[in-house]
């Protein structure tokens, strides 16, 4: 019974960003490339790290000469405890009448402020 209890514990803790107020460097990654495709100078502007803050607009604006740019089959999870995350998947756009792939890769992250930003493709 004890077991159960400390594994209820457990899960409730990783639900909630391990009980430090961290939050999830995937997830962060995810939002950040969701706000990328989509345009969403906002949204990247606020999961830049401060490194990347230069950049923001440049950032923002990748996909915006595109039409019907996705992502496909995302999932990024982070690499041990390690300040980088590793996503599988691709985004799709269409240029003119061609489609290109961009496949996704491996990015490096930071907590700045409590929270995780994105802060550019790992080496």
């Amino acid at each position: 019974m004890r077991k159960l209890f400390l594994v209820m514990i457990a899960l409730l803790l990783t639900a909630c960003g391990g009980g430090s107020g961290n939050g999830d460097p995937a997830g962060a990654v995810q939002r950040y490339l969701q706000a990328k495709v989509s345009g969403d100078a906002e949204g990247v502007r606020s999961l830049l790290c401060a490194a990347m803050e230069a950049d923001a607009e440049r950032e923002a604006a990748s996909f915006a000469t595109v039409s019907g740019a996705s992502i496909e089959g995302m999932t990024c999870a982070r690499d041990g405890e390690t300040d980088r995350v590793k996503c599988e998947g691709k985004i799709v756009a269409t240029y003119g009448q061609e489609k290109t792939e961009f496949p996704l890769g491996t990015y490096s992250v930071v907590q700045e402020d409590g929270e995780w930003k994105w802060c550019g493709e790992a080496s």
